[in-house]
């Protein structure tokens, strides 16, 4: 049983940044893959950034590469994302979410989930 517990969001203008933090509870952290994912009003939950176990493996999807790089630290069961030159249409809900033993782009392989922290961009 993992718990997330997603941190950071808020109101900002575009070209600011912002670091997520997901929190995670149980002693076997280092053992999931963890993702990012966000969803806008009106629109699926899309996959956003995942780091594998160890952070052997980092995945993005095309709109953040290069903007928000993915880390973690098994050391405080904590996973990061650093968001960088925010635009308008990052403007979502922000997910935390943890799947066993390797990463995927699809929220459907993800069996954790946070609450979500909410982001929004002005122009």
């Amino acid at each position: 049983q993992v718990q997330l517990v997603e941190s950071g969001g808020g109101l900002v203008q575009a070209g600011d940044s912002l670091r997520l933090s997901c929190a995670a509870s149980g002693r076997t952290f280092s053992s999931y893959a963890m993702g990012w994912f966000r969803q806008a009003p009106g629109k699926e939950r899309e996959f956003a950034a995942a780091i594998g176990r160890s952070g052997s493996m980092i995945y993005y999807a095309g709109s953040v590469k290069g903007r928000f790089p993915i880390s973690r630290d098994d050391a405080k069961n904590t996973v990061l994302l650093q968001m960088n030159s925010l635009k308008p249409e990052d403007t979502a809900v922000y997910y935390c979410a943890a799947r066993y033993y390797s990463g995927s782009y699809s929220p459907y392989d993800y069996k954790y989930w946070g609450q979500g922290t909410q982001v929004t961009v002005s122009s």
